[in-house]
């Protein structure tokens, strides 16, 4: 199981934000992680907390190129983390390798062909909409039946656009229009996610559904996660604090 380090380049983060806004305590922080034990680092430049505004596209490549182009050019595994066509395009140009679409494409139009064109990794992610909304999107009468079958749609999607199944992966996106017992629920039957067929991403970490009044309380709750999820079949998780995490992996 791979460890993905989050590096919120933003202000407004639900968990970090404004911690790392600056290129250089950024790429600081993600020199920090990679020494951590993190196989890939994950930059975003918008925040996508429930009731968040969209940051410009100008502004978000503002703050994701120079830390990208940074990390990069010191072998740094990077993934962008965007729902932007051209921000992904300008990500890979400055040497990401990753894509980590929250949308699943939902958001551009132009992101599933863009991805193809770039021929890089594809992170697609269950999504129903933007973070204004997000919450009130929340309704399932199966959740797991439910998102396998949009993530199956949106797969589809994908493949016709021409990224080609080695490239892609799948996130069920915990905490995107899902209430608490929608993500216990999804964690507890995983498997039925994993057998989709394409490598499985879980981003639980620090979000609300695992408790605790602040989201630094929550690590340990995320670690929990982590070990629960081992011998599942899961390709990676992303998580604020790396070490942790690698050394319970490593131990199996």
């Amino acid at each position: 199981m791979l460890v993905m380090g989050i590096l919120n380049v933003t202000p407004d983060s639900f968990s970090d934000g404004g911690q790392f806004d600056s290129s250089t305590a950024a790429v600081a922080r993600g020199l920090e992680m990679v020494a951590g034990g993190a196989d890939i680092i994950d930059i975003g430049g918008e925040s996508t907390r429930p009731g968040a505004q969209r940051t410009s596209q100008e502004q978000e490549l503002k703050r994701t190129i120079p830390v990208i182009k940074a990390l990069a050019e010191q072998g740094v595994v990077v993934s962008i983390d965007t729902m932007r066509a051209e921000v992904a395009r300008a990500a890979v140009e400055a040497g990401a390798t990753y894509i980590n679409d929250v949308s699943g494409g939902i958001a551009d139009a132009e992101m599933h062909r863009t991805a193809s064109e770039l021929g890089v990794n594809y992170i697609l992610m269950h999504w129903r909409g933007h973070s204004l909304d997000m919450n009130t999107k929340a309704t399932y009468s199966d959740v797991v039946a439910e998102v396998k079958a949009e993530l199956s749609q949106q797969i589809i999607k994908a493949l016709t656009a021409g990224i080609t199944p080695e490239k892609l992966l799948i996130d069920p996106g915990l905490g995107f229009a899902k209430d608490t017992d929608h993500n216990w629920e999804l964690l507890k039957r995983i498997d039925e996610i994993v057998d989709l067929g394409y490598p499985v991403l879980i981003g639980a970490s620090r979000k609300r559904f695992l408790g605790g009044d602040s989201p630094l309380e929550r690590d340990e709750a995320t670690l929990d996660v982590t070990k629960g999820l081992i011998g599942k079949g899961i390709w990676g998780v992303r998580v604020h604090v790396v070490a942790a995490h690698k050394e319970v992996i490593s131990h199996v």
